[in-house]
Formats: C-alpha cells, sequence, structure tokens
C-alpha cells in the first residue's frame, strides 16, 4: 500500500437544485471519498451559491461550490474523478494534490521526532548522573589512598 496523499476537491452543484438536495450532495461525496476512495476527511467547506466566470454549456451562471481536504492513496482517487463524470448534478470539478501541506506535514513530523530523541528521560539522567558518581568516587580513591583511610578513622572513632 502506498503513502497517503493530500488532496483538495473542489466541486459545483447545480443551482436548480434544493438547498436540501444540495447540501445532501455534499455529505454524499464526502462519504464516497471516506468509503469507497478510503480517505480521511479533513476540512469539508461549503462555499455556497457563487456566480460562475462566464455561462457554462448547461446554462449556468451560478452553481454551488463546495470544497474538501481529504487524505488518500494516490490509486484511489480516481475513483473520485469517475464518479464525479457521473453524477449529472456536479457539472465542474477539480482535483488536486497539495504538495505544500505533505511537505509542512513531513517536516512537523521529522521535527518531533527530534525533539523526542533529544529529549532524555529523567531515568537515563538520573542513572548517568549515578555512575558519573561512582567513577568520581573511584577516581578520588585512586588518587588520595591516604586521605580517604584518615576521613574513614575519623568517622569510626565519633561513632
Amino acid at each position: 500500500m502506498e503513502e497517503k496523499r493530500i488532496y483538495e476537491t473542489l466541486f459545483i452543484i447545480s443551482p436548480n437544485l434544493e438547498d436540501e438536495k444540495r447540501d445532501e450532495m455534499a455529505e454524499k461525496i464526502k462519504s464516497f471519498i471516506e468509503e469507497r476512495v478510503e480517505g480521511n476527511v479533513q476540512n469539508l467547506e461549503r462555499w455556497g451559491k457563487r456566480k460562475l466566470a462566464y455561462k457554462v454549456r448547461k446554462g449556468f451562471s451560478e452553481g454551488d461550490y463546495t470544497l474538501i481536504l481529504f487524505e488518500a492513496d494516490p490509486e484511489k482517487v480516481i475513483d473520485l474523478e469517475k464518479y464525479y463524470k457521473i453524477v449529472p448534478e456536479i457539472f465542474r470539478w477539480q482535483t488536486f494534490r497539495r504538495e505544500d501541506l505533505e511537505k509542512a506535514k513531513s517536516k512537523k513530523e521529522e521535527k518531533n521526532e527530534k525533539t523526542v530523541e533529544e529529549e532524555p528521560k529523567d531515568e537515563q539522567i538520573i542513572e548517568e548522573k549515578i555512575a558519573e558518581e561512582k567513577i568520581n568516587e573511584v577516581i578520588d580513591n585512586k588518587q588520595n589512598p591516604v586521605e580517604n583511610e584518615s576521613v574513614e578513622k575519623e568517622t569510626k572513632t565519633e561513632e
């Protein structure tokens, strides 16, 4: 299975449909992405009716715009494009791969991995300090054996 990519799809629904039907159509596309395309919908924006730049062949001068941001396998996105072709209520659509969002996501993940690797755990810090103290004690005992013996005798006499 290939790594999931981030996509953005914009589609225009016929303005002749009632508001409820247009909302249902947007939800239908969302569920199609989740079920058939096996995508993860991150954001769904309904822009509503807007005027088109020019009159299209079907005679529309306006349309109902919907934008969906989702993650999916590249091979499965083709199914979404095929679905748009057979749905008569949708007369324009465009799907883009959002490489800018993918790069931002991967940079964020790399940064999180680095901070996790760089931050030593409390247990690790304690173990390192204990080991360092033991090493220092051994070094001190080897360098000053006479002083250490006299200190030990003094502590025994005080007891």
